[in-house]
């Protein structure tokens, strides 16, 4: 069903230590108060910061990590102090946006860098006894010396799902939603729950409908804060459209050639529609 696109893995291996290298190594750096990414104004790779030592970066890191090798070279997150000046013809960008005009592999990389840094900031304690967490060492891990409690990077599950009735696909506009734009129905899994229960609850919750068939269509990391968006297609089995008011300010059935406003390339939420556009209709998804 969905569309084969690359993995960060055909470039990029985890590593838990570094090797010694002569090679520049690739550094993945945001700025502490806004998660920026700092990038040289140059395209692909080019734009990752490479240096051999961190202090070849114009300021020291507040905390860096070894994050595995990319393109055979050592490969870093770092974070930046909220003073740094980037160097010259280089600046600091926000992460959201890159997504579908950074290579799809390397906005994957950056992703996995800033959970890692944020997981690394927001776990320094133990969270049951408040003692100081070591690193694990064996895996990407922190474990409370004191009372032997492990601590492992979040990651958040959501499913997002793509409802058909009659040929026609599920919209949904919410207030936070920019220029009448219009997505797929989606939410946090909660405990005790399958992703098809999540499906089901999500859809009951925010529009009032009942599912029949649901089938897997692709996943997508999604590093705002730690999500990983789980998609899914959805047949329509009963109930007439309610939208709960808070989540959802409106919804509809479309047709293949009558789509709204949608979310840009790039997101799940768009190759999902594209994919429906493409399936029933002739003239594919609106731009």
């Amino acid at each position: 069903m969905p569309i084969s696109k690359p993995s960060i893995y055909d470039r990029y291996i985890p590593a838990l230590s570094a090797e010694p290298s002569d090679r520049p190594a690739y550094w993945f750096v945001f700025l502490s108060t806004t998660g920026q990414l700092l990038l040289n104004d140059r395209e692909g790779i080019a734009a990752i910061p490479s240096a051999l030592h961190s202090d070849s970066l114009g300021f020291a890191p507040v905390r860096s990590l070894f994050i595995g090798l990319l393109d055979g070279a050592p490969c870093y997150a770092a974070e930046a102090p909220e003073d740094a000046v980037p160097p010259a013809g280089s600046s600091f960008h926000s992460l959201r946006p890159l997504y579908g005009s950074m290579d799809e592999d390397l906005f994957h990389v950056a992703g996995r860098a800033l959970q890692m840094l944020n997981w690394d900031a927001t776990h320094r304690f133990c969270g049951r006894c408040g003692t100081t967490l070591a690193n694990a060492g064996h895996e990407h891990a922190k474990v409370c010396p004191n009372c032997g409690l492990s601590h492992y990077p979040r990651i958040s599950p959501a499913v997002i799902t793509a409802i058909l009735k009659d040929g026609k696909i599920l919209l949904a506009h919410s207030a936070r939603f920019p220029n009448k734009m219009h997505g797929l129905i989606a939410g946090f899994l909660e405990a005790g729950e399958t992703l098809e229960d999540c499906v089901r609850r999500e859809t009951m919750e925010e529009v009032g409908l009942t599912l029949g068939e649901i089938r897997y269509f692709d996943s997508q990391p999604w590093p705002f804060p730690n999500s990983l968006m789980i998609g899914f297609v959805a047949e329509y089995k009963s109930g007439e459209i309610a939208v709960d008011g808070e989540e959802i300010a409106e919804a509809n059935w479309f047709g293949p050639d009558e789509l709204p406003n949608i979310p840009p390339r790039g997101s799940i939420a768009r190759r999902m529609i594209d994919w429906y556009a493409e399936e029933y209709g002739s003239g594919g998804a609106a731009t």
